[in-house]
């Protein structure tokens, strides 16, 4: 029964949707490394954090590994409770792709004068 519990545990984590690239892991897994930094820098402890952000020690671990299969809510709760939710808001700030497919747009067409 034990077996049959972990089988069904581990294929429900290896799914397609939790699967992410190999670069954004690398990524999601720098992000929890800051995370971890962040905490130790302030010399707090795993159980504080934890509390303040109102999840267990247990998600903050897989908060600081940087899973990809802990909810974004509970990124944003860790980041407050170590006060850098503002960091949240430099997501897509710059946006230097986007803003220069917008100024393409922007190019004003000649229109022709009316007649009268």
């Amino acid at each position: 029964m034990h077996t049959e519990i972990y089988v069904t545990l581990y294929m429900a984590k290896n799914t397609m949707g939790t699967k992410l690239p190999r670069k954004l892991t690398e990524k999601m897994q720098i992000v929890g490394e800051q995370i971890k930094l962040a905490r130790l820098r302030r010399n707090l402890s795993m159980a504080q954090v934890a509390e303040r952000a109102t999840c267990s020690e247990l998600t903050l671990s897989r908060v600081e590994k940087g899973l990809p299969t802990v909810s974004i809510g509970i990124y944003l709760r860790v980041l407050y409770a170590l006060q850098l939710d503002d960091d949240i808001l430099l997501i897509a700030k710059e946006d230097p792709i986007g803003r220069g497919l917008q100024d393409l747009q922007l190019k004003r067409r000649e229109r022709a004068t009316k007649k009268v």
